[in-house]
């Protein structure tokens, strides 16, 4: 009888042990839990044996990580809205305190009302144009924008949007270059859709080119080359990013958002689009759905010559 009240005492003093040590273990738990800052990279760590403390270990470093991760998303997004804000007050206020400052010139000389009246209109399109882009990507973004997609032929969207840049391009001096395998080829797109990505890669090569234009293309496949302005050079990985400039000071205006839309026109039409630099000249390939990338680059090469 003595020896089985020896074994149950020691069976009781280890268990009680037991949950001393695992009252130890929670208390340092729930201290270090408080002590430590939210933005920590803490991660509990756990020495009493059994599955269930591992597993709640293992529980509370998930929620942990989880609130990281969260929390970090949150200041991206901040910083995201910060600079977007930035950006759009910026490029809002440059088309308008013009306009606002030849009013005020006209106020004091109204005898040349015509040619300030132009440049204060002038300037009130290029802020109309901006905040179409912008309301335009807003609603690519926000998925309230659906695109109708079907086989559609390729260039005449493209011979109407050189159409209307004519002006620009020929005081510009940049009379297209146009080669192309067929001029009955057709893509899978939405005709609307495709007329916007050819007139924003237009005015991109307009505004950020440095003369010349050549638009090529073959099954599945269209590019547009331009030569590059001298001084710094854009980063072909950031060229489709919100609001990227190649130039900090962001003299050519505009919101920044053309290239961005032809990315999300793109992939809304599930086609690709990538740019690349050689030497000094600007590519931007337009891959549409449809047709493997190594088969349109293989019927692609050879075609064009800038």
């Amino acid at each position: 009888m003595l020896p089985a009240l020896i074994l149950a005492l020691a069976a009781l003093g280890a268990s009680a042990l037991r949950l001393w040590s695992y009252r130890v273990q929670m208390l340092e738990m729930a201290r270090v839990l408080e002590e430590t800052p939210a933005e920590s990279n803490l991660r509990l760590a756990v020495r009493m044996s059994g599955a269930a403390p591992r597993r709640l270990c293992q529980a509370v470093n998930q929620r942990l990580e989880e609130g990281r991760r969260l929390r970090q998303e949150a200041l991206s997004r901040e910083q995201d809205l910060k600079y977007t804000m930035a950006c759009i007050s910026h490029d809002i206020r440059t088309p308008l305190a013009g306009a606002m400052g030849y009013l005020e010139l006209l106020e004091g000389e109204p005898e040349r009302q015509g040619e300030y009246l132009g440049i204060v209109r002038k300037r009130l399109g290029e802020l109309e144009a901006l905040l179409e882009e912008l309301f335009l990507y807003t609603r690519l973004q926000g998925g309230s924008l659906p695109l109708e997609c079907g086989e559609v032929a390729a260039l005449p969207p493209l011979w109407e949007a050189l159409a209307e840049f004519y002006p620009q391009l020929e005081a510009a001096g940049a009379a297209p270059e146009l080669r192309f395998d067929r001029e009955d080829m057709t893509v899978w797109a939405s005709p609307e859709a495709l007329g916007r990505v050819y007139r924003n890669l237009i005015a991109n090569a307009l505004c950020h080119g440095g003369g010349g234009l050549a638009v090529s293309g073959g099954e599945g496949e269209i590019c547009f080359c331009n030569e590059l302005l001298p001084g710094p050079r854009p980063d072909p990985e950031h060229l489709f990013d919100r609001f990227y400039q190649s130039s900090p000071a962001r003299a050519k205006g505009g919101a920044g958002l053309g290239l961005s839309i032809v990315w999300e026109l793109m992939e809304q039409m599930g086609g690709r689009v990538s740019a690349r630099i050689t030497g000094d000249t600007l590519e931007i390939r337009l891959v549409f759905l449809g047709w493997p990338e190594g088969d349109a680059r293989s019927a692609f090469r050879g075609v064009f010559i800038l």
